[in-house]
């Protein structure tokens, strides 16, 4: 009896140890398993924070692209505006250079007319005298000063008539000159670089 005892004591020991050793793996087995989903899961999540990371990059660089290209717009506008505003002011400037030199063209012409009248007053016998002759040196000095400005006298006296450069007071009749002539100039015109700055005053013929 106490060995039938002592078998069945034995079994049942075996058993509950079997039974543990099941447990004990499966635990182990299920630990594993927990492991490996924890590791899956946490490798997803890297992933997908490392692909947010990216993105947040790609989009900082290309704001920084853009703002750059925004700022090299502005730089280039701001040249061009720059440009058009010295071509502007060169103009300008050349335009009030044109103005005041046509202006003290206008001014000096009417001594030019006076220079003109004292030469031709002189006497014939004096015109060879000291005078004179000075006279004679300070005019072609002006006129050659005006000239080299770009200033020159109007063609008048033997041309047709052009009311472009000459200006008309009188109609007088003439055997030497056809209708339409230029037959006297009555005070000399003249051009600034091709602009009239002054009408040769002409009497024509009929």
């Amino acid at each position: 009896m106490a060995d039938k005892e002592k078998e069945v004591l034995e079994e049942e020991q075996a058993k509950e140890e079997t039974d543990a050793g099941v447990d004990s793996e499966k635990t182990e087995r299920e630990s594993v398993e927990e492991k490996a989903a924890d590791g899956g899961e946490d490798t997803a999540g890297e992933e997908k924070k490392g692909f947010g990371k990216k993105q947040k990059k790609d989009k900082k660089e290309e704001a920084f692209k853009q703002k750059v290209e925004e700022l090299e717009d502005r730089v280039k506008r701001q040249m061009a505006e720059f440009e058009n505003f010295r071509k502007r002011t060169e103009k300008e400037k050349a335009a009030m250079y044109e103005v005041g030199a046509r202006s003290i063209i206008e001014k000096i012409l009417p001594v030019v007319d006076n220079f003109e009248r004292g030469l031709a007053s002189i006497p014939e016998e004096e015109k060879g005298g000291a005078f004179a002759e000075g006279m004679n040196m300070i005019y072609k000095q002006l006129i050659g000063e005006l000239d080299k400005l770009g200033v020159k006298p109007i063609e008048a006296v033997g041309t047709e008539f052009n009311p472009e450069f000459h200006n008309a007071v009188m109609q007088v009749e003439s055997e030497e000159f056809e209708s339409g002539i230029v037959a006297q100039e009555l005070q000399k015109g003249y051009t600034y670089r091709d602009a009239v700055v002054r009408h040769s005053m002409v009497a024509v013929t009929q």
